[in-house]
């Protein structure tokens, strides 16, 4: 069988499509279109079927019937590499090198029969800890997406790039339980020997990002780099006033890191190296649902031509988008470059965090709405990366629920939780770095009771702590959490400073005060080889 190949213009070099395929261990495919365009991959997912325009542009995609990633189905090949190094279990499911490899020539022998899209990207916007990536899918929008979320090397970089890792992202393509030993017909699976990841049965876009993701968060630590799912920006007229923000899902991380007063380094994954940090991605992967231009106006006007809105869908009779439709999923998301984004700053890097935020929906309501941690402390909090669900947001939650991931992205980590803290907490130390814990949840009262903290005092915290205003306030210190509370703050109340002073029974405060740190404690007795007494 002769492949199709269907090059970009000839103004470039000529491409080197047969290389590329033989990178991924394939002879021949049907059709094969290699670093294709924005323009073209639009124009093809349109001619294939894949999606549609909305009114600002955007390609409209769904996922099927995965809407989010499946982390049961999330494995790391076992072998003489990952023995010992991986924290094995429920977040790291081992898979076996031979169940691997038949695999991977399954899905090889898929791709010659069908038209694929190839592209080469980048992770890592210091090219001294770059990862090169030949990635395949069988859908032109996935292309897009790895266009938008990688970087992307420059037309001189292309004809001798060599990968570091290759990615297969086939949602037609189903694993077989009985002979691959998968728990469904999806997976995605690391192979870190072979720096091979494979992804089928799912057309979920995320899970391409973060299996390259959780291959960074293996291998950088070994360089003494601290992979970190969080958000960084820096103050547009001092370039060493870098911040950070951690945070799960709900506690505010893209609203309270998109500041128009300073440039955005990157939303979701950045590496903290002997020369600062650096973003690993060249866009944003952004939550849509609910979404307006008075609340987001950074990411409502990102979505435009070049972007994808994933399992959204339109106002009817219209290509409008309704982001309040979560018929598919609450789990609406863009996906655009980070270009898209004003205040963007590129290359995304910067100098070594001057500030770092940990930002938690506490809906118990007895967290400080902002207090100053030890470095002792931000490794403990670290390691808990503590939020709380409320009533009404999942099945069968009716009332507050703690809820801990690890370093704020446990999902993605194959070592243990407390190699990361470690690391952290050095950089800390060596760096002078102010850490702030930062409750973005309840006050007077958990929820159905208190309020919910309001956005205009959080947003004056943060910029008190970043200006170094909080740094000259008394402090004082909480009697249960041992946190460091300061007692002013411009343009808050000090009243809310001390959360037992909101509630209306202070009785009642001690008790729930009591209670979430006993469910601190129960947490970090169920981590083993903490790092020190402390967590």
């Amino acid at each position: 069988m002769v492949a199709k190949v269907v090059r970009r213009p000839q103004s470039m070099h000529t491409l080197p499509n047969d290389k590329a395929l033989k990178f991924l261990g394939v002879q021949t495919s049907k059709e094969v279109h290699f670093q294709l365009s924005p323009t073209e991959l639009v124009e093809y997912a349109l001619r294939r079927g894949e999606g549609m325009l909305t009114n600002t542009g955007a390609l409209m995609c769904t996922t099927g019937r995965y809407t989010g990633r499946s982390p049961k189905d999330r494995y790391i090949v076992r072998d003489s590499l990952t023995d010992t190094k991986v924290d094995w279990g429920k977040v790291n499911i081992p898979f076996d090198e031979k169940r691997f490899d038949q695999l991977h020539r399954r899905m090889r022998h898929y791709v010659e029969y069908h038209p694929v899209f190839v592209r080469y990207a980048l992770a890592g916007a210091d090219p001294a800890h770059q990862l090169k990536l030949c990635i395949l899918t069988t859908s032109a929008w996935h292309n897009l997406f790895c266009t938008n979320m990688f970087l992307r090397p420059a037309d001189d970089e292309l004809v001798d790039f060599e990968p570091d890792f290759t990615i297969l992202a086939i949602p037609d393509f189903l694993a077989i339980p009985d002979e691959d030993q998968t728990r469904g017909g999806n997976f995605a699976i690391l192979n870190l020997s072979k720096r091979v990841i494979l992804i089928g049965g799912t057309g979920y876009a995320g899970e391409i990002k973060k299996g390259v993701f959780s291959a960074l968060n293996f291998l950088l630590p070994h360089k003494n780099i601290l992979p970190m799912h969080c958000s960084a920006n820096v103050d547009l007229g001092d370039p060493t006033d870098v911040a950070l923000f951690f945070g799960l899902s709900g506690t505010g991380k893209t609203t309270l890191s998109a500041d128009p007063e300073r440039g955005l380094i990157g939303d979701d994954e950045h590496g903290w190296s002997d020369a600062g940090i650096f973003n690993f991605e060249g866009g944003c992967y952004a939550k849509v649902v609910d979404l307006t231009r008075e609340q987001e106006p950074q990411i409502f006007d990102a979505i435009r031509y070049g972007s994808i809105v994933e399992n959204t869908r339109t106002l009817r009779n219209s290509r409008v988008v309704d982001y309040t439709d979560t018929t598919l999923t609450q789990n609406t998301r863009t996906s655009y470059p980070i270009s898209f984004i004003d205040n963007a700053v590129e290359p995304s890097v910067g100098t070594h965090p001057r500030n770092i935020f940990f930002l938690t929906c506490d809906a118990f309501g007895v967290l400080p709405p902002i207090s100053r941690l030890t470095p002792e402390q931000a490794m403990d909090y670290f390691i808990l990366g503590y939020t709380a669900k409320v009533a009404g947001t999942e099945m069968g939650v009716t009332e507050p629920e703690a809820t801990f991931s690890a370093c704020f992205g446990a999902a993605f980590m194959p070592l243990h939780v407390s190699q990361y803290a470690q690391m952290l907490g050095d950089k800390i130390r060596r760096h002078n770095v102010n850490v702030w814990l930062v409750n973005t949840g309840w006050t007077g009262g958990g929820f159905g009771i208190g309020q919910r903290m309001e956005l205009a005092h959080t947003r004056a915290l943060i910029r008190a702590a970043l200006a170094g205003r909080l740094m000259a306030s008394p402090f004082a210190k909480h009697p249960v959490f041992g946190l460091s509370m300061p007692t002013t703050c411009p343009g808050v109340p000090a009243k809310i400073l001390d959360p037992r002073q909101t509630w209306t029974d202070p009785v009642a405060y001690d008790a729930k005060a009591d209670y979430l740190n006993n469910l601190f404690t129960e947490k970090r007795e169920s981590i083993t080889n903490p790092t020190s007494a402390t967590v």
